[in-house]
């Protein structure tokens, strides 16, 4: 009864992760699409949004790159999850993935050498794209050494990492949203706060990837252990 529920605790885990999943895809490619949009007129009137979309305008032909390889990697990224792909298609799975990780490496090195150009939060954002950005092309090149190697489980595990943190942007978006409303009564502007929602948005997407792993781990451990039971137990 313990073993039922316990598997019915994981499986709805897994769901409601498959819905945050996504959830943050879709909130990726209206990012884009606003960005998009924004880069072909003019940079908006309103104070609040006018900084923010001269600074991509600035840098214009980078933004166009990075947004349309993070376009391709938050539409593709979900039929990695989808075990009847992994389990039925498995070359279309390792072309996907092949896809991901080249599309996530040349997203990740732009992003990183976008924000050395007029970055909006200064310093902090500097170093938040810097650890974060750094981290996912490192996540991406690490799970892929490890499946080359066949090593399945840290191949999952560093994947995992690497999405959390590509979609950690999503994260960014609603505690920017919020920040912009509020900027009327705490008078901070996108230059306070850039940095710091980048902090938290991030992390916020790396715990939750590293709870999840640890839950895993130790659940596998549980699973393995009294399989190893089984054979002494069928002997009494």
């Amino acid at each position: 009864m313990d073993i039922w529920a316990s598997d019915f605790k994981v499986s709805r885990l897994r769901r409601v992760l498959w819905y945050l999943l996504i959830l943050s895809c879709l909130i990726g490619v209206v990012t884009v699409v606003r960005r998009m949009i924004a880069l072909s007129q003019p940079p908006s009137n309103l104070p609040q949004l006018h900084d923010l979309d001269a600074s991509f305008q600035a840098k214009a032909a980078l933004t166009w790159i990075h947004i349309s390889c993070g376009l391709l990697f938050v539409v593709l990224v979900p039929l990695q999850f989808v075990t009847r792909v992994r389990a039925h298609s498995p070359t279309i799975h390792r072309w996907i993935g092949r896809i991901l990780v080249a599309d996530g490496v040349v997203a990740g090195a732009i992003g990183i050498a976008m924000v050395f150009h007029y970055p909006i939060g200064g310093l902090n954002e500097v170093a938040a794209i810097l650890v974060f950005g750094g981290l996912f092309i490192f996540s991406l090149l690490r799970g892929l050494w490890y499946i080359r190697h066949r090593n399945m489980t840290l191949h999952r595990e560093w994947m995992i990492r690497a999405v959390a943190v590509a979609l950690g942007i999503a994260t960014v978006r609603p505690i920017m949203g919020v920040l912009f409303a509020t900027s009327r009564l705490t008078h901070l502007t996108p230059r306070d706060f850039f940095g710091t929602a980048f902090w938290i948005g991030f992390t916020i997407n790396l715990v939750a990837a590293e709870a999840w792993l640890n839950y895993t781990r130790a659940r596998s451990r549980v699973q393995d252990s009294k399989s190893s039971r089984l054979p002494s137990l069928a002997a009494r």
